[in-house]
This record gives C-alpha cells, sequence and structure tokens, in this order.
C-alpha cells in the first residue's frame, strides 16, 4: 500500500518516526511529507534514511512531475501524525500554501489525522468545529489520548502511542495493523484485507487470574453520533454504563481488556481499573474501524454499543440555521458492525474461535414482543451471544440497574443461557459469566 505520513510542527513529531518504521515494517510503501515547522523538530535526513524515499515541503520541487497533485492521487492512505491545530484549520478551510495541505486537496483516498497540542486547543471552539467539518467529510480523527503534555501539564492533546496510531489508520482503508515482512528482499505489495487468523494459543497474559485468563476481550460502550452539522447529530440515549461495567467485569475475571467507548463520559470511564485500555471514537464509521482492527487479535468481542443504524446523507459544514419552513433530512444506512464482525470471522479472517456477543436493546412493538424481536436478531446477525434487555418505560438508559436474558442459538432457535437483574455492574458479573462459558465449550 503507498502510503503519505504527514508530519506537522509540533514536539510530537519525533514519535512519528516510530509510526514510520512500523508502518514500513508491515511492508508499506511511505512518502513523508513534512510541513517547514516540522523540519525544525525532525531533520529531512532522518526522514529520508528510514522511507527510504526523498523529502520535500515545497510545491516548488519535482515541478515537472507536478507532485503536488500526483503525491495525493497515487496514495492509498494519508496519515497527518501529528496533526497540529493549524493543520486541522488549514486543512478545514482547502488551504494549500505547502505540499502536505496541497497533498490533503488531491487525495481521494482515507485521510486519517492523529493531533496532538495542548488541551485548550483542543477544546478550543475553533478546533472543536473543524474537527467536526472534517469527519463529515469523511476524514477519520483519532482523538488523542490524555496524559503529559508539553512542560507540566497534563490532559487529552497527547499525541497516541505508535501503533494505536497504525492501527486506527490502517482500519481506516479496511486493512489490519498486524505486522507484515520487511527487509531486503520483502514486498510493499497490500496486505489481504484481514490476515489469517492467528491461534489463540499465541495470546497469554501472565498476571491474569480467572475464568477469563488469558483471554483478549474488546467491549464496545456508549451511543455512536452521526453529525448533522458542527453543532448537531443524530444519537441515541446510551451512557456507556453497562459497557463499562462489562469491562471492568472482565478485567476482573483476568481478561486483556480494551473498551472502545463511543460518546461515554468521563465519570462514567473514572472507576474503570487501571488494566482497561481505552479507545474513543464517535461516529458508527470509527466504531467500526475500531472493532475491526481488533479481529485478529480478540478471543471475545462485546457489542454493548448502541450504534446509529442511519446517518446523514450529507452533513453540513456550518451550523444550520432556521428557516421558517419544514426541514427534510436524507439519511443512508450505516454498516451493520455485528454483522460485518461475523463475516470475517466466518471468513477465516478473525481470530480462530473467536466469541462475538451481541446486545438487543428492544421496546416491542404491536406486532412482536421485545423477547421476540431480540431472539430473531441473534439468528439474523449470526453472532454466539445476545444480551437481550426490555428498554421500554425508560428502563436502562442512564440508569445504575439493569434486566437481561443471555441468548445463544439452540435446535429450536434462540435458547437462555442466563437471567440476570441488579445492579450493571452485578449485571455484568452474569453477562461475563455467561461468556466464559461458552468460551470453554
Amino acid at each position: 500500500m503507498r502510503i503519505v505520513l504527514g508530519v506537522t510542527g509540533g514536539i510530537a513529531a519525533y514519535k512519528a518516526a516510530s509510526v514510520l518504521r512500523g508502518l514500513r515494517e508491515r511492508g508499506h510503501a511511505v512518502r513523508v511529507v513534512p510541513t517547514e515547522a516540522a523540519l525544525r523538530f525532525v531533520g529531512a535526513p532522518t526522514w529520508e534514511a528510514l522511507s527510504g524515499e526523498p523529502v520535500s515541503t515545497t510545491v516548488f520541487e519535482g515541478v515537472e512531475d507536478v507532485e503536488h497533485v500526483r503525491i495525493g492521487d497515487e496514495a492509498d492512505l494519508v496519515l497527518v501524525a501529528p496533526a497540529t491545530a493549524d493543520l486541522l484549520a488549514r486543512a478545514r478551510a482547502g488551504i494549500a500554501d505547502d505540499l502536505l495541505t496541497a497533498t490533503l486537496l488531491t487525495a481521494t483516498c482515507p485521510v486519517v489525522a492523529a493531533p496532538a497540542m495542548h488541551t485548550q486547543m483542543w477544546f478550543n471552539a475553533a478546533t472543536v468545529d473543524n474537527v467536526a467539518a472534517l469527519r463529515a467529510r469523511g476524514w477519520t480523527v483519532i482523538e488523542p489520548a490524555s496524559g503529559r503534555l508539553t512542560g507540566a501539564d497534563t490532559g487529552p492533546g497527547r499525541l497516541p502511542e505508535p501503533e494505536d496510531i497504525i492501527r486506527a489508520a490502517l482500519a481506516a482503508t479496511g486493512r489490519s495493523a498486524a505486522p507484515g515482512p520487511s527487509g531486503p528482499g520483502s514486498s510493499a505489495a497490500d496486505p489481504p484485507a484481514v490476515p489469517a487468523a492467528a491461534p489463540r494459543a499465541e495470546h497469554t497474559r501472565a498476571d491474569g487470574d480467572g475464568p477469563l485468563a488469558g483471554a483478549a476481550v474488546v467491549v464496545s460502550a456508549g451511543g455512536t453520533r452521526e453529525p448533522l452539522d458542527p453543532v448537531r447529530f443524530l444519537g441515541n440515549r446510551s451512557s456507556g454504563k453497562q459497557g463499562a461495567a462489562l469491562a471492568a467485569a472482565a478485567a476482573a475475571a483476568g481478561a486483556d481488556v480494551t473498551l472502545i467507548a463511543a460518546n461515554v463520559d468521563s465519570g462514567v470511564l473514572a472507576d474503570l481499573p487501571a488494566t482497561v485500555a481505552v479507545e474513543h471514537v464517535s461516529t458508527t464509521a470509527e466504531l467500526e474501524a475500531a472493532c475491526t482492527a481488533h479481529v485478529t487479535s480478540a478471543d471475545v468481542i462485546v457489542m454493548a454499543a448502541a450504534v446509529a443504524d442511519y446517518r446523514p446523507a450529507a452533513a453540513s459544514d456550518h451550523k444550520m440555521k432556521r428557516t421558517g419552513e419544514d426541514l427534510t433530512i436524507a439519511l443512508v444506512e450505516n454498516p451493520d458492525i455485528l454483522r460485518g464482525l461475523v463475516d470475517l470471522r466466518d471468513a477465516g479472517r478473525a481470530r480462530t474461535g473467536q466469541l462475538l456477543v451481541g446486545f438487543a436493546a428492544e421496546t416491542g412493538s404491536q406486532e412482536q414482543s421485545a423477547e421476540s424481536l431480540a431472539q430473531a436478531k441473534l439468528l439474523r446477525k449470526g453472532c454466539d451471544l445476545l444480551v437481550f434487555n426490555d428498554v421500554s418505560g425508560d428502563r436502562a438508559f442512564g440508569r445504575d440497574d439493569n434486566a437481561v436474558v443471555v441468548y445463544r442459538p439452540g435446535a429450536d432457535g434462540a435458547e437462555a443461557v442466563a437471567r440476570s437483574t441488579g445492579t450493571k455492574a452485578a449485571v455484568s458479573n452474569d453477562v461475563i459469566a455467561a461468556v466464559a462459558a461458552e468460551l470453554s465449550r
């Protein structure tokens, strides 16, 4: 795969060298396009030595090859890491005053940005507006990590770790971040969309203890949001409490846990065990990319997040104003993430023996009960377990208690393997016990 790695002028630019090396080790050809400011942190010789390709910042070099158009046009992926607030603002405005911004304007491939900046800059209204606009145009903007920043400050705005950036970037193209061949004689040809599955025995956890010891568990939580404009979105009422409780229960059972949090408040995440890794996403497309990135490594994927079934066909770059007339919004269907994970596993492109757990929050209808709709969903999705909860009458969402039934496919349809009522923590313990029992079957 042909990748353009854009590097902008922030202290985190040194981490981009590790991103570059990681992409090259996976067999990808990488052209580094830094800004002038980036070269004040890491010089051109470093990028040229690591990439094996020339480095330029201006549109006035390589004019005979029309590089300001060719580089973006030929790319399979453009990744900007780090992406400063200035770069995000210029890209949103369509400014093309150097080789990197010109490349962004000509690229028709997926574009991924990994922001890095001070916390106040990340939360500034201008940056929030710019990020929302770029996401609405199809960019994948990775949430920055929280931690030590330049100087003594800490908070959101830290560049994610190189492996996390690589995984999110390759997932945006439908490819895996698994290591590939490198070195002399290796090929830069595209890897398969998802590499061959690895046996579960390869995953070990030395300090795990419990029914899920040694298992890699991914849990999604919260609710996805689909932008209508930089201010408004289509979403749902999920708080993420149940998903966070499931992640904590899985960790207590000895698993190596990753929580993919879709718009979950920090207060909900505050009590998570320190061993739980948290990845932040917003839209359904971002959640799909994050989940797909784990298909070759996860023993269990629990899809507890409430996923928007539809998104606006187009999002406005500016806040929509009242016109005095009715407004019609065209919606298009979002991908079915759970069904997609099942299809990958059935095609042999996921981890061997992977267990997929779905959730069904149902209200029922005049024709069918909530429970019968959940049972039908289990068989339609093809997952191994499905956790059903009745959310009619203002139940479940935002509350600290829940009532669920866990189903698995049986000879005569869906059969219940567990029922649980109580706090979401208690319910999670029962669900994880059912997962562990199913995993050991």
